[in-house]
C-alpha cells in the first residue's frame, strides 16, 4: 500500500504537489470512485486508478544490480554525451541509480524504479551501509586508519568512515573478478560507510596522503556484488528484495548524521583542518 499522490507521481502523471491538487480537485478515481482526500492509501497492483477518465499505467517495481565498469556515469543528469551505466541494462521500466558511483569508480550499482526505497537507501540519515574496496597509494598506518574512522573536517564538511581495515589477501572471489593484489607501495583497504557523500572516500584518503588508485563498491546493505562480471546485470530475486526491504524497514527511524560520534554538531564548526584534496550479457 502507498499514498495515492505518490503512486500518481511515480507513474509520471505529474509532480507530487500537482498530484495532490488533482486529488483535491476531484479528478482522480480509484476503482470507479472519486477520491478527494489526501493521504488515501492504494495498492497499485490491485487498484484501478483513473485521472480525468484515463487509466494510469503503474509500473511494476523492478530491482536490478549492475557491475558498473570504469568510465560509465551513474548520474543521468551529468551525462553530456558520456556513456551511461543505465544503458547497459535493457529495461522497459524507468530505472535510476540508488546511490551514485563516479565515472572512475566501479562495482555494485543498484537500479530501481522504487523511489521511496531508493531515497532511504541513499540518504545518510537512514544508516544503510555501503562497502568498498579501495586501492590506495602507500601503506597507511594504524594511526591513519583510526583517524579516518574518527573523522576529519574537509572543505566545510565532516567526513568519516564507519570501519576501515587493510586487506592482505583479496580472496578467490576477487581473483575471479580480476582484482589484482596490491603491488609494492600500494594497499587495499576495505571501507564501510553509510553516508556516501560525493567522492567521500577519495577525499578522505587523499586528505591523509593516500590517494585512491582504484575504488570498487562491493555491497549495499544486504546486497553483494559477488561474482557478477563487469558490465553485466541481473534482477534481484525475491529473497534479495525482501532482505533489502527488511533492512529498509529496520532503519525507518533516521538519525542526525550531522553529529560526530563525540556528539559535537559539526554544522556549526568553523572550517578548518585538512583541505587536500542466471546472468545476462549487457549490451556493449
Amino acid at each position: 500500500m502507498d499514498r495515492l499522490h505518490k503512486v500518481l507521481a511515480h507513474a509520471g502523471v505529474a509532480s507530487r504537489r500537482k498530484c495532490e491538487e488533482l486529488i483535491l480537485a476531484r479528478r482522480v478515481r480509484v476503482n470507479g470512485k472519486i477520491v478527494a482526500e489526501l493521504g488515501t492509501q492504494v495498492d497499485p497492483a490491485r487498484d484501478r486508478i483513473d485521472v480525468d477518465g484515463a487509466p494510469v499505467h503503474i509500473e511494476k517495481k523492478t530491482y536490478v544490480i549492475l557491475h558498473k565498469p570504469k568510465g560509465y556515469l551513474s548520474d543521468v543528469d551529468e551525462a553530456r554525451g558520456k556513456p551511461l551505466a543505465i544503458d547497459l541494462v535493457p529495461a522497459h521500466e524507468r530505472l535510476y541509480a540508488a546511490g551514485r558511483l563516479d565515472a572512475n569508480s566501479e562495482g555494485l550499482l543498484l537500479l530501481t524504479n522504487d523511489g521511496d526505497l531508493a531515497h532511504r537507501i541513499t540518504h545518510p540519515r537512514y544508516q544503510h551501509e555501503k562497502e568498498y574496496l579501495a586501492l590506495v597509494e602507500g601503506e597507511p598506518t594504524a594511526e591513519t586508519l583510526a583517524r579516518l574512522q574518527k573523522g576529519i573536517w574537509y572543505e566545510g564538511d565532516w567526513l568519516r568512515v564507519d570501519s576501515i581495515k587493510t586487506v592482505s589477501d583479496l580472496g578467490a572471489l576477487a581473483r575471479r573478478q580480476h582484482w589484482n593484489e596490491a603491488r609494492r607501495g600500494e594497499t587495499w583497504l576495505r571501507i564501510v560507510l553509510h553516508e556516501g557523500k560525493k567522492r567521500e572516500i577519495r577525499h578522505l584518503c587523499g586528505a591523509v596522503g593516500h590517494p585512491v588508485r582504484r575504488l570498487i563498491r562491493v555491497r549495499i546493505g544486504p546486497i553483494e556484488l559477488g561474482a557478477l562480471p563487469v558490465g553485466e546485470w541481473r534482477a534481484l530475486n525475491e529473497r534479495e528484495v525482501n532482505a533489502l526491504k527488511q533492512d529498509h524497514e529496520q532503519r525507518k527511524h533516521p538519525i542526525d548524521s550531522h553529529h560526530s560520534p563525540s556528539g559535537i554538531d559539526h554544522r556549526h564548526r568553523r572550517t578548518g583542518g585538512v583541505r587536500q584534496e542466471h546472468h545476462r550479457r549487457a549490451a556493449r
